[in-house]
């Protein structure tokens, strides 16, 4: 296992270093790396908003119904829900659910040109596919992850006051001097800087899983679930180190 292991890590890095080349046609790549952007990141905006709405109503809910000691003022309930928010929704749970929409798009995308020997014409007419067909992903997928997790924070929160307005649980006025009590502006920071790690492992681990698929439609299929599984993987493993050396 640990030589397959290995094996499949020299596979990658080796693919990276490929892909991580200077682009022939600027153009060209700038061309993709709009297309990209659009079709990776601002065709997620709907879904994160939705998610993100509902996550940030949910939290308030939970905190307002089981922070019951005396001891805590009520604002805690707006305090709690910011920094759940702030600190892992918007940056690494939203990592994990775009590591399933985008991650297995790219994955199936990639793997189909494999499959179809797209790949093998681009390598025949001289052009170094890898960094023709990934580089533009992983660089808009860099990009624009930052932009989704800013959309979350805010349609998080936002979704704390909706239910605070809908169901009168919780005072408008207690929630938002809870959400602006102690605030620390570095945790806006720490979640940007996390999403840009966590996007490059979804894009670069997807492309990886569709390029390297060999055999037929059954196969890009597999490489899109071992992509989303690992991908997922990765980014819970360097949440816990970034967090250790930013946070500890």
């Amino acid at each position: 296992m640990l030589h397959n292991s290995l094996k499949i890590f020299g596979s990658y890095a080796h693919l990276m270093g490929r892909t991580f080349s200077r682009p022939d046609r600027w153009k060209e790549f700038f061309k993709c790396y709009i297309d990209e952007i659009y079709k990776l990141g601002v065709n997620s905006i709907p879904i994160v908003i939705i998610i993100s709405l509902f996550i940030g109503a949910v939290i308030a809910i939970q905190m307002q119904l089981n922070i019951v000691s005396p001891l805590l003022p009520k604002y805690t309930v707006g305090v709690a829900t910011r920094e759940i928010i702030l600190l892992e929704f918007s940056s690494t749970m939203l990592a994990l659910i775009l590591s399933g929409k985008v991650g297995s798009n790219i994955a199936s995308e990639i793997g189909a040109m494999r499959v179809t020997e797209q790949i093998d014409a681009l390598e025949i007419m001289g052009i170094n596919s890898a960094n023709y067909i990934i580089l533009p992903k992983i660089a808009g997928m860099v990009t624009f992850m930052p932009v989704l997790v800013i959309f979350s924070m805010a349609t998080g929160i936002l979704g704390g006051y909706a239910i605070a307005v809908l169901t009168g649980i919780i005072s408008i006025s207690i929630l938002t001097y809870g959400i602006q009590a102690f605030f620390n502006e570095f945790y806006i920071w720490y979640a940007l800087f996390k999403s840009l790690f966590f996007a490059y492992i979804i894009s670069s681990i997807a492309s990886f899983y569709g390029y390297t698929v060999k055999g037929g439609s059954l196969q890009v299929g597999k490489a899109s679930t071992n992509a989303v599984v690992v991908s997922s993987v990765m980014i819970l493993l360097v949440d816990v180190i970034i967090t250790q050396i930013m946070m500890g």
